[in-house]
């Protein structure tokens, strides 16, 4: 049987293969794990995004709390990262996001934090899949009855907690900046405008109107092409997106170019230097940052700590070490003076901070950092394991990196979900990546299978 949890918790198709019944037994499993030891009744915090299916999924959860005695407290839509700021501020047993991400309206996910703010560790998902189990083939577990049957709390003013909470992390006002800012049709559509308002800014808001099914639909940090266009027709300083839980964010310059997660990264590194904020001068990444990433930060002074792809392999990193800045290419970043996970809006205030007090452009603090030409080559095999011990294939990447030399890197991984093999090349010669790539990924295709 398939593990349940996947990267970020559950996902799937709602109401085909992410069903309204799973969502009842993960609420009922999570009160009873999380409540175990609990001399109180167990609250479980909920949050959703703007889906159509959300509401459905935060009734079939609150159900399932409420079966196992517990108290739930809907928030209504709010970003991700505003369930795990608030599930640790009302010291609530757990906190649940009802959402997908990125992923169109029609797909919907459940991911837990735990009452301390953080996700949850693989060990503790294993344990309430085990009780989800068992709850499917004999619901023996305890049902309580009159009075200690729970209840539903509605509180639509947290989020006005969390956008509190938000404003208070900047530390000089927006005043004179002109943003437009990408909602997403999604879960920063009511918070990000009043936090940028309220901290000065001037700002254009598109794609602030959900209806249930236009949630990162051409818009949001997945396409930025109406974000592009906005900034230049509205001559603003930048354009912010975030995706449609907003734990994301990437942003536009004023030319309209984008300025993905590995630049943002660089533009807070240099503003935290300049303060004295980034302790040991290091930022946090995984192994998909871009080369020119790397030459960036060492220019300016600081190191970089790897990690393999994931934030929570990020997260981990710099809690171990206690790092302040880390976070992906894709936006996901994390400032962990203020965060337990990764915080869009805490992300975007952070970039027009950092625009704010270096008064250059935007496009000037983006050229601090040059990226590299980058080309990725998924290749289809029969089987995944092994490859790293094969001699063709480090034959082959040995031969790829001793050319590019010092201009360049190769790295070569497996899909976590898929029978593929990833070959990406990072170099300044794009048809050199080409032709370097694909040697690579044709000895990885013959040596390991191709997959019919």
């Amino acid at each position: 049987m398939a593990r349940l949890f996947g990267t970020d918790g559950v996902r799937g198709e709602a109401n085909i293969t992410l069903l309204p019944e799973l969502a009842f037994r993960l609420g009922r499993a999570a009160t009873l794990y999380f409540g175990k030891n609990s001399p109180t009744q167990p609250v479980i915090l909920i949050g959703r995004d703007t889906r159509i299916s959300g509401q459905m999924f935060e009734s079939a959860l609150a159900g399932g709390i409420t079966s196992a005695g517990g108290l739930a407290v809907t928030a209504g839509v709010v970003p991700t990262p505003a369930v795990a700021y608030l599930a640790k501020q009302m010291r609530a047993n757990a906190g649940i996001v009802i959402s997908a991400s990125h992923n169109p309206f029609g797909d919907n996910g459940i991911k837990f934090f735990g009452g301390d703010g953080y996700k949850l560790p693989d060990a503790t998902e294993d344990e309430l899949e085990a009780i989800v189990r068992r709850i499917e083939t004999n619901d023996d577990l305890d049902r309580p009855c009159g009075e200690n049957i729970g209840r539903v709390e509605e509180r639509t003013d947290l989020i006005n907690q969390y956008i509190d909470f938000v404003c208070s992390t900047a530390k000089t006002r927006l005043t004179g900046l002109k943003v437009v800012l990408d909602c997403a049709n999604g879960a920063a559509y009511e918070a990000m405008p009043k936090v940028l308002r309220r901290l000065g800014a001037n700002v254009k808001i598109i794609h602030a109107l959900p209806n249930g099914t236009n949630i990162n639909d051409r818009c949001g940090s997945t396409h930025l092409e109406s974000l592009k266009r906005a900034v230049t027709e509205n001559r603003a300083d930048i354009g912010i997106a975030h995706d449609g839980d907003a734990d994301r964010c990437l942003c536009v310059d004023e030319k309209g170019e984008v300025i993905d997660g590995d630049h943002i990264l660089v533009m807070c590194a240099q503003n935290m230097m300049r303060d004295g904020t980034l302790n040991n001068k290091t930022v946090v990444t995984t192994v998909m940052a871009n080369i020119g990433f790397h030459r960036a930060i060492k220019e300016m002074g600081g190191r970089v700590e790897v990690t393999q792809v994931g934030d929570r392999y990020v997260l981990e990193n710099m809690l171990k070490n206690n790092y302040r800045l880390g976070g992906e290419q894709s936006g996901h970043i994390i400032f962990t003076d203020y965060s337990t996970t990764g915080d869009g809006l805490i992300t975007g205030v952070k970039v027009l901070e950092s625009l704010k007090t270096s008064g250059k452009k935007a496009s000037d603090l983006s050229a601090l950092m040059t990226t590299y030409p980058q080309l990725l080559i998924n290749v289809r095999v029969a089987h995944k394991e092994g490859w790293e011990n094969n001699p063709a294939i480090n034959a082959a990447i040995d031969e790829g990196e001793n050319e590019l030399g010092d201009e360049g890197r190769i790295l070569v991984r497996p899909s976590g979900t898929e029978e593929l093999i990833r070959v990406m090349a990072e170099g300044k010669d794009q048809r050199q990546l080409e032709r370097i790539c694909k040697n690579i990924a044709e000895v990885v295709e013959r040596e390991q299978g191709k997959k019919e």
